[in-house]
């Protein structure tokens, strides 16, 4: 149900909507703004989190300090996120030719925002859940503890559970952030929603570009309403400003706004490897990495079972008893196939090709005898073994030595967890 107080956030804010899940998220956004309790709001990419801190912070009592930071904390460095958040002192570090207060002391008073706080590196989440709990910080450079009094509202689009499963992110910094966890729902669930937004996002653009808005016949409005909207209300509007300012007939058919909206797959998982990590084979593994390594290993062990039936019906050739005199000459018609048989393999047959005997006359033709000089390219098959176990302790030591021992860079590199790093790191003996 929405209340006169939601639809005058919606109007104030600029929020377009009739969703109940939108609806409870502003409800509970107006019920918490008055407390100092910190705030996560979770949602999908392009939603719309960023509305939120703002309703948040000016239905607060920190309203009147007219201090309203929003940080993107995936879009600053690592190396330099701890001075933009809690400061630097002069010469803490080459470029820092001056004091710098940080983001934490300049909302002093008033509300920060941190967007895509997933992103975090864990030594700045220790920070910051320093300043969660005791208000206290230090600047980088500094030995003096600072204080600040500030109400923090955090957003991201990580599923923050796996994160902190893979070592990603802290466990206490998650609950002490999501005091009050509030969910943007995705514009799929929104239903009715979607065309409103197309109506507003088309108005808008109209008075811009001083253009008639454009119309959508009901054929396209169902293709609209039905599609998934993997990039959300940010996506929408995009493609709504693509087709006004595109398109010179301002209604629009079914064939028009399917050349704007992309073709969308939905997100599956990596279907099953038959003996590579079957349920049946016991073997699972923790990254898609583990698995390429698996597939390049029955690739390897193919190629050698292969060269080594080659190997063997060569050295038959070669081991072939010399016929006398007395015995019988086959004979081969043209055209004639002889095949030599080959046995089956571990992993199945490889059948080396037939052997074609075409006599340049219709009389028969002696078998040659192949000599053993006569024979190049034959050398002694040596079974080449490849242990995934070895591949992947090489791959994490070169990785270790390429970034000289820094775990976190040789986990990054290799695209794992630092958590699991670590263990295969005890594992392999590469301590």
């Amino acid at each position: 149900m929405v209340t006169p107080e939601i639809q005058q956030v919606k109007l104030r804010f600029g929020i377009i909507g009739n969703a109940d899940g939108l609806n409870r998220a502003i409800d509970i956004a107006m019920q918490v703004a008055p407390t100092d309790l910190s705030v996560l709001i979770t949602g999908e990419s392009g939603v719309g989190k960023e509305a939120f801190p703002k309703i948040i912070h000016e239905y607060s009592r920190r309203k009147h300090s007219r201090k309203y930071i929003a940080v993107n904390c995936g879009a600053i460095p690592e190396g330099t996120i701890d001075s933009e958040l809690f400061g630097h002192e002069k010469g803490a570090f080459t470029g820092a030719i001056g004091e710098r207060q940080g983001y934490f002391g300049e909302a002093n008073g008033g509300t920060i925002f941190l967007d895509e706080v997933g992103e975090l590196p864990l030594a700045t989440q220790a920070r910051l859940l320093r300043v969660l709990e005791s208000g206290e910080y230090i600047r980088v450079g500094s030995s003096k503890v600072e204080k600040t009094d500030v109400r923090i509202v955090a957003a991201t689009n990580v599923n923050l559970m796996e994160a902190i499963a893979e070592g990603r992110f802290r466990e206490d910094l998650f609950y002490r952030l999501n005091t009050v966890p509030i969910t943007i729902p995705p514009l799929r669930e929104r239903g009715g929603d979607i065309a409103l937004l197309f109506r507003k996002f088309a108005g808008d653009f109209a008075d811009t570009y001083r253009m008639p808005a454009i119309q959508l016949t009901e054929e396209a409005r169902q293709i609209l309403l039905s599609y998934p909207w993997p990039g959300n209300v940010r996506q929408l509007k995009n493609i709504t400003e693509q087709i006004s300012i595109i398109e010179r007939h301002r209604e629009i058919t079914p064939e028009i706004l399917q050349m704007y909206i992309p073709a969308y797959t939905a997100p599956s998982r990596m279907p099953a490897l038959v003996g590579a990590h079957s349920p049946s084979s016991g073997k699972t593994f923790e990254s898609e990495r583990e698995i390429l390594y698996q597939i390049l290993f029955d690739l390897r062990r193919d190629v050698t079972e292969l060269k080594r039936l080659v190997n063997s019906n060569l050295g038959q050739m070669q081991q072939a008893p010399p016929q006398t005199s007395a015995a019988p000459v086959p004979y081969y018609p043209a055209e004639t196939t002889l095949a030599y048989p080959v046995e089956q393999g571990e992993r199945g047959g490889a059948v080396v090709p037939s052997i074609n005997l075409h006599t340049p006359s219709a009389q028969a033709q002696p078998p040659k005898m192949v000599d053993d000089d006569d024979i190049q390219d034959t050398e002694e098959y040596v079974e080449e073994s490849l242990s995934l176990n070895d591949l992947e302790r090489e791959t994490i030591r070169k990785a270790l030595e390429r970034h000289h021992g820094r775990r976190r860079n040789a986990a990054r590199d290799l695209n794992i967890s630092e958590r699991t790093l670590y263990r295969k790191i005890k594992d392999y003996g590469l301590e």
